[in-house]
């Protein structure tokens, strides 16, 4: 089976790289880069789409041949203030120079041309919750279904405060039998406040194929392949996600586990 608990490989540039090929999917990737100021990063979309999510810091940016200017303004993602991302399509190159410290992420999958660059962000995007009491969490929607900026990419950032729960009651996207359920590979980047602190994340199938639980530590990524996916984050540490999810058809739909449809 393929790992699905991803360490970062570095301290600075590029620290995640995960393909689908990596990942033993199809349609997701996600790269991560931490910054210096002066320190630049580039790449060409190819046959993908990406939105580049400033999880924290200031670059400036060139993509698809236009100068953005300096993207960013959150300095410490636990701010919770909106990110300001960018949409680049398929068949166009980007590029960043880091203007402080900063943490850029790639979230990447299969683009048509569809859509034209644009920035995404901050205006637009509100702090919501989700679900209550301990299983209460904080949404920004960077790019969801109802936000037709993208082919293929879902991408939100979620806020969770110490002792919830989040990615719960357990559910799954992996069958592709809209309007019923949509088949969606996932990733998440993981970030905990103190940077010292650990969460909890299990991926689990109904047959038990699959169950796995795993530590998870600041910058960490899970690979969502199958299955249910819950998140808790004990009391004392507060916990940050970045989903990425894409598939054949750009809308999520699930299904929840047979335990938990009680509370649905």
């Amino acid at each position: 089976m393929v790992d699905l608990l991803h360490k970062p490989f570095g301290t600075h540039g590029k620290v995640h790289q995960i393909t689908p090929e990596s990942a033993g999917w199809r349609y997701v990737g996600f790269t991560l880069y931490r910054l210096r100021p002066g320190e630049a990063a580039s790449e060409a979309t190819g046959t993908n789409e990406v939105i580049l999510v400033m999880v924290e810091g200031k670059a400036a940016f060139h993509a698809a041949g236009q100068d953005w200017g300096v993207v960013g303004e959150r300095m410490d993602v636990f701010d919770k203030t909106p990110p300001h991302c960018l949409y680049v399509p398929n068949g166009q190159e980007w590029r960043a120079e880091a203007v402080t410290d900063c943490v850029i992420a790639v979230c990447a999958a299969p683009g048509q041309g569809g859509h034209p660059a644009r920035r995404i962000g901050p205006d637009g995007i509100t702090l919501t919750q989700r679900g209550e009491g301990n299983n209460t969490r904080w949404i920004n929607n960077i790019a969801m279904e109802n936000e037709d900026y993208a082919d293929s990419l879902l991408v939100t950032e979620v806020f969770t405060p110490a002792g919830n729960w989040s990615s719960y009651p357990s559910h799954r996207h992996d069958e592709d039998d809209f309007p019923r359920i949509t088949y969606l590979e996932e990733t998440y980047y993981h970030r905990l406040n103190p940077k010292d602190g650990w969460a909890v994340q299990r991926v689990y199938t109904d047959d038990g194929s699959m169950d796995e639980v795993m530590a998870v530590r600041d910058g960490d990524v899970v690979c969502v392949p199958r299955g249910h996916h819950p998140c808790g984050a004990p009391y004392g540490f507060e916990l940050y996600y970045l989903n990425v999810m894409a598939g054949p058809r750009r809308a999520w739909r699930f299904v929840p586990a047979p335990e938990v449809e009680h509370l649905f």
